[in-house]
């Protein structure tokens, strides 16, 4: 913090305090990343990505529209997992066009972002893009790709959705059970018909360092 504090004019020094936790705030509910103390007796923070996502390999660090591409890829496996896991591609784009943060962008529109999501997450394994059995005429839908499913979970979705409301995961009971059979490796529906749901916690993420 000292550093940054450097850099600030004088002027500023004294809301700097109100101004970095508002910043790390906003860091956590936008892009699931949290800003932590390092060194308790210094002022060294570190950035955790909570959702565990790392997004090598689709962000390129001179593109301004990067933060914009993180939301996306939030927003979609977000919409992946509250809809059952999979979504048709028609009720995507039409969500996609209809999400706010989207339309009031200056530096991305709809194509440019469809574009992202169907090629960019899809190569990167983020999403998996098939064609649903049976359908006629052909439609097509996605999944959460295997990257996706390695690097972050079902979980620490509903936990980064719940932040925001000041509220907990159990907030959320139909995805909590979802997210917390994934997380066991259960069958799902398992905690439901056993009523153990309310009764089951599991421990996301690493305890904080001191």
């Amino acid at each position: 913090m000292e550093e940054m504090l450097h850099v600030l004019p004088h002027d500023y020094h004294h809301n700097f305090p109100l101004n970095f936790w508002e910043l790390c705030e906003s860091m956590y509910l936008a892009f699931g990343i949290k800003i932590r103390k390092v060194n308790y007796s210094g002022n060294m923070y570190e950035l955790v990505p909570i959702l565990g996502l790392t997004y090598s390999g689709i962000l390129d660090g001179n593109d301004e529209r990067i933060i914009l591409k993180i939301d996306i890829i939030i927003f979609v496996l977000s919409l992946i997992f509250t809809e059952g896991n999979r979504i048709s591609e028609v009720d995507l784009t039409e969500k996609v066009k209809r999400w706010d943060v989207l339309a009031q962008s200056e530096h991305i529109h709809f194509e440019e972002a469809w574009k992202f999501i169907i090629e960019d997450l899809v190569r990167e394994e983020y999403l998996t893009y098939l064609q649903i059995p049976n359908s006629d005429p052909a439609c097509c839908e996605f999944l959460w790709g295997p990257r996706a499913h390695t690097e972050t979970s079902k979980m620490k979705l509903v936990v980064h959705m719940a932040h925001p409301n000041g509220t907990y995961p159990k907030s959320y009971p139909e995805l909590y059970e979802v997210a917390l059979e994934a997380e066991l490796g259960i069958e799902p529906g398992f905690l439901r018909k056993r009523g153990y749901c309310p009764k089951v916690s599991v421990n996301l993420f690493s305890p904080e360092k001191n």
